[in-house]
């Protein structure tokens, strides 16, 4: 399924570490990269909530409260893809609540869009960083092969990465969101579009001038593949 979507070489998942002698193996350790990879490539939306909801493949499942899927229309021509849980999506278990949220919320409304309708939304790990640091390049490899299955059953339009690391998990590149930004970049035969994360902006008010940019941008993206924002 990567090969098909061009990911081939690229996304070679790291191999866990070694267990420790004396040390109990835990669920996923007997099971090999790429037989996990090929698992999870098979997976339906069910298979997959459950898969995330019980992985261990990375440490980030000693910390969480639960791991957050992702949330919207599984039939969705939109997809929204961020960094990952904070404290809010780790206790209610949904994407992008909070204000972050209601700012997301409002940049959906801008263009007609709506959360659950035509638009889903995941997050680059599914389980909340400590501290709300950025993901390791390990724990974004271990978590790759469950966003990659959901953009294979989505099958989106348009893609949109909220943020740089959510960006440079999709290209597998480094990304400057000021370099970026106003450009279709291409996921798989997919267009994808960067802009700002909900809660930079938050932090950086100016900075919503262009992002209303970005979102009008997208737009014209989708009106041009034929399609409406809603």
């Amino acid at each position: 399924m990567l090969k098909e979507m061009g990911l081939g070489p690229i996304w070679t998942l790291r191999q866990p570490p070694k267990k420790k002698r004396g040390a109990m193996a835990e669920p996923e350790a007997a099971l090999p990269v790429d037989a996990r990879t090929a698992a999870i490539a098979a997976m339906g939306w069910d298979e997959l909530k459950q898969a995330v909801a019980d992985c261990t493949a990375c440490e980030l499942c000693k910390t969480r409260k639960q791991a957050v899927l992702g949330v919207g229309d599984i039939n969705a021509d939109w997809l929204f893809v961020g960094e990952g849980p904070g404290a809010e999506e780790d206790e209610r278990g949904e994407p992008f609540v909070g204000q972050s949220g209601k700012l997301l919320d409002a940049m959906l409304a801008a263009i007609d869009l709506k959360r659950g309708h035509n638009v889903y939304i995941a997050n680059s790990v599914k389980c909340r960083p400590p501290d709300n640091r950025a993901p390791e390049p390990s724990e974004t490899a271990a978590c790759w092969p469950f966003l990659a299955r959901q953009v294979e059953l989505l099958k989106p339009k348009l893609i949109v990465t909220l943020g740089r690391p959510a960006a440079q998990t999709l290209l597998q590149q480094e990304v400057k969101i000021a370099e970026a930004r106003g450009k279709v970049q291409d996921f798989a035969g997919i267009p994808l579009i960067i802009t700002y994360h909900p809660a930079y902006l938050l932090r950086n008010l100016p900075d919503k001038a262009k992002a209303w940019e970005d979102l009008c941008f997208m737009r014209r993206t989708m009106k041009e593949r034929g399609s409406s924002p809603a």
